[in-house]
């Protein structure tokens, strides 16, 4: 059942939050991005429920995501075991979620915390699904990628816009907002598991019919990026050219 116009005030979303942060080999920094959502929950959604999905590290990030945990409401670890991608990471995060509303955030925090309010304000205003951009108005960058990642970064996009999502300038950022069921019902049919599992969220998002907001942020680029920009970016280029092939049949 989609929100009530009442649901969708910032209050009551606060109040039935879930947090998704995806890890993959994040032990250098899980410590201090859970201490910065946990300070952040304890000022503004003391019931929101934080779940951390690893997505098979290799490091000791389970047992540093846990041990920062100790003592927190409303928090748990899952672990998928092995490294299955990204986008396998935030599907567990949205099944294992209970609240009515769906947030999942890198776990650099790139997008700071704080920005959540921007994606509030959209679906207070209407949408069903509020993703932050790096590119669009009201969007702000701190520290910028170097000029090849930025480049292939605006080539990649423009190949999405052409084939999968037309109109959404900045498919990749990783901070969105979901209602909890049009997430269940965008990752239940979700194929892709790795980076370019958002262009296909949120294709089907659109053939299902739900309504999606763009929304500028800030963001600061982390130099300890997993990305490849040769090996992920031709995987994520084949993956975006299968999707429409994929969905065809999709309502």
């Amino acid at each position: 059942m989609a929100p009530t116009d009442s649901e969708r005030s910032a209050a009551a979303i606060l109040s039935s939050l879930t947090i998704v942060v995806p890890a993959y080999n994040e032990s250098a920094r899980i410590d201090a991005t859970l201490a910065r959502i946990f300070a952040w929950r304890a000022l503004r959604a003391p019931d929101c429920e934080i779940v951390v999905v690893d997505d098979g590290s290799r490091d000791d990030t389970v047992q540093r995501a846990s041990r920062a945990g100790q003592g927190q409401a409303h928090f748990r670890v899952e672990a998928l075991g092995r490294n299955r991608g990204k986008g396998a990471a935030v599907r567990r995060g949205v099944q294992q979620a209970t609240r009515q509303w769906v947030l999942f955030s890198d776990a650099d925090l790139s997008t700071p915390i704080e920005e959540i309010d921007k994606l509030l304000a959209a679906v207070a205003a209407g949408a069903d699904i509020a993703i932050a951009s790096r590119d669009t108005a009201g969007s702000t960058i701190d520290r910028r990628q170097p000029a090849y990642r930025e480049a292939m970064g605006r080539t990649f996009n423009a190949l999405v816009r052409a084939l999968a999502v037309p109109g959404i300038a900045d498919t990749q950022c990783g901070f969105k907002l979901f209602a909890a069921e049009a997430a269940r019902r965008c990752f239940s049919r979700m194929t892709i598991e790795r980076f370019a599992f958002d262009v296909e969220v949120l294709y089907i998002a659109r053939r299902l019919g739900y309504r999606i907001a763009e929304v500028g942020v800030r963001w600061v680029n982390d130099d300890r990026s997993t990305v490849s920009p040769v090996r992920d970016a031709a995987r994520m280029l084949t993956d975006v050219a299968r999707i429409r092939w994929r969905h065809r049949g999709v309502s």
